[in-house]
């Protein structure tokens, strides 16, 4: 019986000993967690701090939730809001927009800073995922970050395109267009006319006669312009579309509304009309390259792209052919 005693006495102080020994080891572990933790912590406010004190304090905005920011808290009719907004914090206001830092600026003085004073400092802007493979990229005027790129192809819209010559170029094609939309509605007197869609029927014939107004005839060119309307359409609902990636650019590779997979259908179907039209617009200039001095009298804005691919002229670099593209979706 002595020896059951002891036995079990032996055995209930090593199973103390496992237990205390236990607590020991998670003890410890706790600890070393908890230091690791406080230095991470640490690292982290440290490297804020001096993050912060690198760069100029922002702008007081209203207090938002984590992650949302003040998506929440946007009222429908966003310049009454802003205005409210303004009575409280001024006429400069910082919003978080999901993982996005908004300015609004509410007042006319502090815009005329910003837009005019130090324009080229906010010259910048931050495209939408949709703008940006809408335009090749951010081939374009629009969408492309300020430098020599931008530069040569304002200049180039600019000088070429809405140059006074260009436009007194065009002033007989403007006014055949406007004169054919007033004998149209002249026709339908006496029932409904959509004065907007003929007024955006007459714009889009214009430039689309300045852009390659030589290449296409007849219904060609009409079938052009009704398909062309059709995808300026749903690319104008597309860029406008509310897209979450805008907002929180983590979830971009998911595209969860189907706004990119949308707008990338819409430009394959832009691609393939420009390609058609450029490909024309060579046919027709290797056809009458003997009359050079001829060609040079009805030069479309196509034309003077095309001239610019083949050679850099007054420009540093030549234009590539996304970047024709992307110009003909300003």
């Amino acid at each position: 019986m002595e020896n059951l005693l002891g036995k079990a006495s032996v055995l209930s102080c090593q199973g103390s000993y496992w237990h205390c020994n236990g607590l020991a080891e998670r003890t410890i572990l706790i600890r070393a967690v908890a230091t690791l933790l406080l230095a991470a912590l640490a690292i982290a406010w440290w490297y804020g701090k001096k993050f912060t004190k690198s760069r100029p304090p922002l702008p007081l905005g209203p207090p938002g939730l984590p992650i949302f920011g003040n998506l929440p808290f946007l009222k429908p009719d966003l310049h009454q809001y802003f205005h409210k907004l303004s009575q409280t914090y001024g006429p400069i206001i910082k919003l978080e927009l999901g993982s996005k830092t908004c300015i609004v600026v509410s007042s006319a003085s502090v815009a005329k800073e910003v837009l005019k004073d130090h324009d080229a400092i906010f010259a910048n802007r931050d495209p939408p995922i949709a703008g940006l493979i809408g335009t090749y990229g951010g081939s374009d005027i629009a969408w492309r970050p300020d430098g020599p790129e931008w530069r040569k192809l304002r200049r180039i819209v600019v000088h070429e395109v809405m140059s006074n010559t260009s436009l007194d170029a065009t002033y007989a094609l403007r006014r055949r267009e406007v004169r054919a939309m007033v004998r149209y509605i002249h026709g339908k007197s006496g029932s409904p006319v959509e004065i907007g869609d003929q007024m955006f029927l007459t714009i889009l014939n214009v430039i689309l006669s300045m852009l390659w107004g030589g290449s296409l005839h007849g219904e060609e060119r009409t079938g052009l312009g009704i398909e062309f309307r059709q995808l300026v359409k749903e690319f104008v609902e597309l860029l406008g579309a509310q897209n979450i990636s805008d907002l929180f650019p983590c979830l971009t590779r998911f595209d969860l509304q189907g706004v990119q997979s949308k707008m990338q259908k819409a430009l394959m179907w832009f691609d393939k009309i420009f390609e058609s039209v450029i490909a024309q617009r060579r046919k027709v200039d290797d056809q009458v390259e003997e009359e050079g001095k001829k060609k040079e009298e009805s030069k479309d804005f196509l034309q003077l792209l095309l001239e610019l691919n083949q050679q850099q002229g007054d420009y540093k670099s030549p234009l590539s052919m996304n970047e024709i593209k992307a110009l003909f979706m300003v």
